[in-house]
């Protein structure tokens, strides 16, 4: 029978451990080390500082842009409520409007129905009515001379002493007959209280132009800057006004014809601001030098 035991009948103490092994033993291996020249130096350095600052601290946050400096604007007193807050949005959005509200922003809007609802009310809408009937179809200049004559036949510009005239004396101051009969349809709508003035604070734009055109002699575009001269809606686009498409085409087509729909969609980025924009655009025209 052999001496020699199998691995699986040894003792487990007579099993040499790894550490009892011999280990060969020679001159210590230096450390691998990069030569260092200067570039290296230099490259040694930024890694380690690159290293060092990922470690170390997070992400530096981007320095927020500082803001753009607030444009002052020079409104006279008396401006609608809505009137500044209407210019800053619109030059925002539209870049004819933000050269032009800094340039013009002293000419802007003052509503002559800044008495409505305080007992003078009627008689100043009567006269901003009964102006844009004479005013009808003739030049500026002209309009004024004539307002001039028919208001001297008159102690105040009211409803009941339009009434009062003689057809002779109004066409004596230079009035045509189907003015003279345009403004007797105005007197008796506010002497018979046809129009619903009290009703206008909360009647919306079309209404009041609905009610208004049913007087004769009173277009849409009439009933359109009534509700901008007097009443200061915010909202209001004449699109039958000459003189606004005439400053769209100056300053947003370079002068090219510009149709009611071009118009339309320029205003798209007005609303709900389009008076504002519109009274700009006027003024713009204004402001023309004369070839």
């Amino acid at each position: 029978m052999s001496a020699v035991k199998h691995l699986d009948t040894m003792d487990f103490e007579q099993l040499p451990l790894v550490a009892d092994l011999p280990v060969p033993m020679g001159p210590a291996a230096p450390l691998p080390v990069a030569p260092l020249g200067a570039a290296g130096a230099v490259a040694l350095a930024e890694t380690m500082v690159s290293a060092s600052k990922a470690v170390a601290s997070p992400k530096a946050a981007p320095v927020p842009k500082a803001p753009a400096p607030k444009i002052n604007l020079a409104f006279p007193e008396g401006v609608p409520a809505y009137w500044e807050e209407a210019c800053r949005q619109l030059m925002r959005r539209d870049r004819v409007l933000k050269r032009l509200i800094p340039q013009l922003s002293s000419q802007a809007l003052l509503p002559s129905g800044s008495g409505f609802g305080q007992g003078q009310g009627q008689d100043q809408a009567f006269a901003t009515l009964a102006r844009s009937i004479v005013g009808q179809q003739i030049s500026a200049k002209s309009a004024k001379t004539l307002w001039n004559k028919f208001a001297k036949l008159l102690i105040e510009m009211q409803p009941e002493q339009v009434l009062k005239l003689k057809v002779d004396d109004m066409r004596g101051a230079g009035l045509s007959a189907r003015k003279v009969d345009y403004l007797v349809d105005l007197a008796l709508h506010f002497t018979e209280n046809r129009l619903r003035m009290d009703e206008w604070p909360e009647m919306g734009d079309d209404e009041i132009i609905a009610e208004l055109m049913s007087i004769r002699g009173l277009s849409r575009w009439t009933a359109e800057n009534f509700l901008i001269y007097y009443l200061a809606r915010p909202n209001v686009l004449p699109l039958d006004d000459a003189r606004l498409i005439q400053g769209i085409s100056l300053n947003h087509f370079s002068g090219d014809p510009v149709s009611r729909s071009d118009a339309r969609e320029v205003a798209e980025a007005w609303k709900p601001w389009c008076t504002v924009a519109t009274w700009y655009i006027w003024r713009s025209l204004e402001a023309q030098p004369v070839a």
